[in-house]
């Protein structure tokens, strides 16, 4: 299975790991390298995600979350590929990924 992260996805995780770079040397690049791992993960032939609640659910998103940082990688599949469409923090702006869903 591909894997692709969608820009909106990438543009957080670079901002993330922005924000914990200056609060700590050496931890925007753990959190970078825990985002990697995740999306490894996302490659298993069974991967380890869960579906979301609500409306999204039923749209075909799921969620894998991240381990030691409270980020969560929202994911929607197709036949061939896997899309990371948001990388989005527990305690923000819940839901606000959905709009991404819609065609």
């Amino acid at each position: 299975m591909e894997v692709k992260v969608s820009r909106e996805a990438a543009r957080e995780l670079e901002e993330a790991a922005a924000w914990y770079e200056k609060e700590e040397s050496g931890l925007g690049e753990r959190l970078i390298d825990a985002f990697e791992h995740a999306t490894q993960l996302l490659k298993e032939p069974n991967p380890p995600v869960t579906p979301v609640t609500g409306e999204a659910a039923g749209m075909g998103a799921k969620k894998l979350i991240l381990h030691r940082f409270p980020f969560t990688l929202i994911t929607i599949q197709d036949q061939q590929t896997i899309t990371v469409v948001a990388f989005a923090h527990h305690a923000r702006k819940p839901g606000y990924w959905r709009k991404r869903l819609t065609p």
